[in-house]
């Protein structure tokens, strides 16, 4: 019941901002959109040994310029460049767990793919729009975000992998409900994805601790 204990925590956090807590004031609503941020680095903290790996203390960095980029992302370009050094930490800490393997190589193509896909209708809808000062900071997002994903599929750590791709799924969501088309309940997709996300990145720490006192 003590290792549930976190993660329940994390849980309740979660939904009580999701669903309960309104968005004024702004300030109110960023200190409960952090606390379950905060939660992750603590539980990814806690299952870690004394003994830290070079992994473990990048992708901790990362975690914290993600929580940076919650905070700010109420100013665009703030919060944006901060989760883009954030996923530039887990591309690092990624990379460097690299497990070759031909199949999970392979899958580049599609998430290629995809970022061409959604970086195109991105790029057509802020020009559209006149926001033509926004399109290179979101491909640019895009592709440090993508090439964030492909990292996380070379290590062969499934936590890894499935929270990368979830992290994906969310920005997705944001990003086409903010530039594009609202989306139906965008908000609760987008933070339930996301804290996942951020769950399993922090959960990976663990497999990637035993791997290293493995070898």
């Amino acid at each position: 019941m003590k290792k549930l204990f976190l993660p329940l925590l994390i849980l309740s956090t979660s939904a009580l901002y999701i669903f309960i807590i309104p968005d004024e004031p702004l300030l109110r609503n960023l200190l409960f959109k952090l606390i379950p941020m905060w939660l992750i680095m603590t539980y990814a903290y806690k299952r870690l040994q004394e003994n830290r790996s070079f992994t473990s203390r990048i992708l901790l960095t990362g975690l914290l310029f993600c929580m940076f980029g919650d905070g700010l992302l109420h100013w665009f370009l703030i919060g944006l460049s901060a989760f883009l050094i954030g996923h530039i930490f887990y591309s690092i800490g990624f990379f460097k767990e690299w497990r070759f393997s031909l199949i999970r190589a392979s899958s580049i193509i599609p998430i290629s793919f995809y970022a061409i896909f959604i970086g195109r209708i991105l790029a057509e809808s802020l020009s559209e729009k006149g926001n033509n000062d926004l399109i290179i900071p979101v491909i640019l997002y895009t592709m440090i975000i993508s090439a964030m994903a492909w990292a996380a599929v070379m290590t062969g750590n499934k936590w890894a992998i499935a929270g990368s791709l979830l992290f994906v799924i969310s920005d997705s969501i944001l990003a086409w409900n903010r530039f594009v088309s609202d989306i139906p309940y965008s908000s609760i997709l987008i933070m339930t994805t996301y804290y996942t996300a951020q769950f399993f990145i922090a959960h990976s720490l663990t497999f990637f601790q035993k791997r290293l006192e493995r070898n």
